[in-house]
């Protein structure tokens, strides 16, 4: 089946209209018509080659809201006309300890998790294309229900990997209602990590650099907002975290967040920097029994959890929706941080694409 996309052809050069085949759907497929797919920040640096072992051409996009338009035989959890979403994988070996506990996200197979672009198709060296594209095809169990409303559906788009990447360590490390939670960054991740963490009753502060978006955290559903530079506002909350989830993908000083940290209490990055951290001091962990952890996105059965528990709690992203032929701009615009708090690309306007 050939569909319409927006492709990079090269690391240097704007995304352009491109044409890929689907595959026609096999028993246990589920064809997807696009309606919108979210701009993540890992779609900048793969499409523009800030990576390793990135192949062009390249068809970005892996937080992706359709409609299913056709079932495999033997598919039976959905039906043309359902409301669907993929996120960052299509498939996994499902035979290691991570597939088979349902963190398909740690798939310890050959090739790891097949991610949604720029991944190798099962079986052969095939790149995978995502989201900018007007249909996919996906393996149903990769395929996640969504409940939201129609009009919500745009911003439902970046809960497949924004609100899966901040959720799972907020379950994983067992947030509970009153405990006091810091978010650091507000950011695309950080902005649904303030939501989910507010829903699940924690008591949550907001770190920022930057003292103008204290009102905006606030709005998002912080209790406290904290400006990380000011000396003061961070030795005031010394020792009484029980746990903070670092959103910051940029080289920064780990230090300044784990001396917040209860005893026993847990700091989270879920943001890679392309520079290693300062080398945290270990004595701060040593002597108050602290951790310093990572966490990726969450598998299958926890990201249907989360756009569950998102439906029940009224919870979308804070988007701008964008056309098709806008993406570079909008890359451009990310880079300055001039968003709040994602892209949505509304796959229509791929029609009147060139």
């Amino acid at each position: 089946m050939q569909t319409k996309a927006y492709a990079a052809h090269a690391s240097s050069s704007p995304l352009a209209p491109f044409s890929l085949d689907r595959r026609e759907p096999g028993a246990d497929d589920v064809a997807i018509d696009i309606l919108y797919c979210g701009v993540c920040h890992s779609d900048l640096h793969a499409a523009r080659g800030e990576w390793p072992g990135m192949r062009f051409p390249m068809v970005p996009g892996h937080e992706i809201v359709g409609r299913v338009t056709a079932v495999g035989d033997e598919v039976t959890a959905f039906k043309p006309g359902d409301i669907v979403g993929v996120g960052c994988m299509v498939d996994s070996c499902g035979e290691c300890p991570s597939c088979e506990e349902g963190e398909e996200q740690y798939c310890e197979g050959e090739h790891g998790f097949i991610q949604t672009y720029n991944g190798a198709m099962k079986g052969g060296g095939e790149n995978t294309f995502g989201g900018y594209s007007g249909s996919i095809v996906v393996k149903d169990s990769f395929v996640l229900k969504i409940r939201h409303k129609e009009a919500d559906l745009a911003a439902v788009a970046p809960l497949l990997c924004a609100g899966i990447t901040t959720y799972s360590p907020l379950r994983h490390w067992g947030i509970m209602p009153g405990e006091k939670v810091g978010i650091v960054g507000i950011g695309g991740l950080g902005h649904m990590g303030i939501k989910l963490a507010h829903a699940m009753g924690a008591h949550v502060v907001a770190f920022t650099t930057s003292p103008s978006k204290r009102e905006a955290a606030l709005a998002l559903g912080a209790d406290e907002v904290v400006v990380s530079k000011d000396a003061a506002e961070m030795a005031a909350h010394a020792g009484t975290f029980d746990f903070i989830l670092n959103t910051v993908a940029a080289s920064h000083n780990l230090d300044a967040f784990t001396s917040l940290l209860k005893r026993d209490g847990t700091m989270t990055l879920v943001g890679v920097p392309s520079e290693p951290h300062p080398s945290p001091n270990v004595a701060n962990l040593i002597f108050s029994r602290r951790a310093i952890a990572g966490s990726l996105i969450g598998g299958i059965r926890e990201t249907q959890e989360m756009l569950d528990f998102c439906a029940d709690h009224g919870i979308v992203a804070d988007i701008e929706m964008i056309s098709m032929q806008d993406i570079d701009a909008a890359f451009d615009r990310m880079l300055k941080s001039d968003v709040k708090y994602r892209f949505v690309i509304d796959m229509e306007t791929l029609k009147q694409a060139a």
